[in-house]
């Protein structure tokens, strides 16, 4: 994880549901799951580059779902560097966190993208019949990184 980001987190997953967020600057991935199950499934594509129309998307899925935390993916180098969308997603998620007053919490997200279009190709979707679905189910890897490894997240 890039340094000076957040801080570290306990090996305690949060009880009850989680969404997750794959965050980008045309698209955000979401994928919901719970800690009972510890498994994450892909759930929408979030649209267009508006802030408010963003939040207000969130904002009715939190209404649904009610999770009790939320998970949003952190981008960097390969060696574990920050880049620009570290910062821009370290900026959604302490918007998350002051929006909705729920804890947010940052899970590295080196190559679930990959992971992600490797999955899809093995059910079947190719080329660019992934891109509806690439981001939401980034964030269902992303989501399943944390169940697997709580101890690597963030706190943000």
């Amino acid at each position: 994880m890039p340094e000076g980001t957040a801080s570290a987190i306990s090996a305690e997953i949060p009880k009850g549901t989680l969404l997750a967020f794959d965050f980008g600057s045309k698209r955000i991935g979401v994928a919901v799951g719970n800690s009972i199950a510890c498994t994450g499934q892909a759930l929408t594509t979030l649209h267009g580059e508006q802030n408010d129309q963003r939040f207000a998307a969130i904002l009715a899925l939190i209404q649904e779902w009610q999770p009790v935390a939320l998970i949003v993916g952190l981008p960097c180098n390969d060696d574990g560097t920050p880049h620009e969308m570290t910062r821009q997603c370290t900026r959604f998620a302490n918007r998350l966190k002051g929006r909705f007053k729920l804890p947010v919490i940052l899970v590295d997200e080196r190559y679930t993208s990959a992971a992600a279009s490797s999955q899809l190709s093995e059910m079947g979707v190719r080329g660019i019949k992934q891109k509806p679905l690439l981001d939401q189910v980034a964030a269902q890897h992303i989501l399943q990184a944390y169940f697997d490894e709580p101890t690597m997240a963030l706190i943000a």
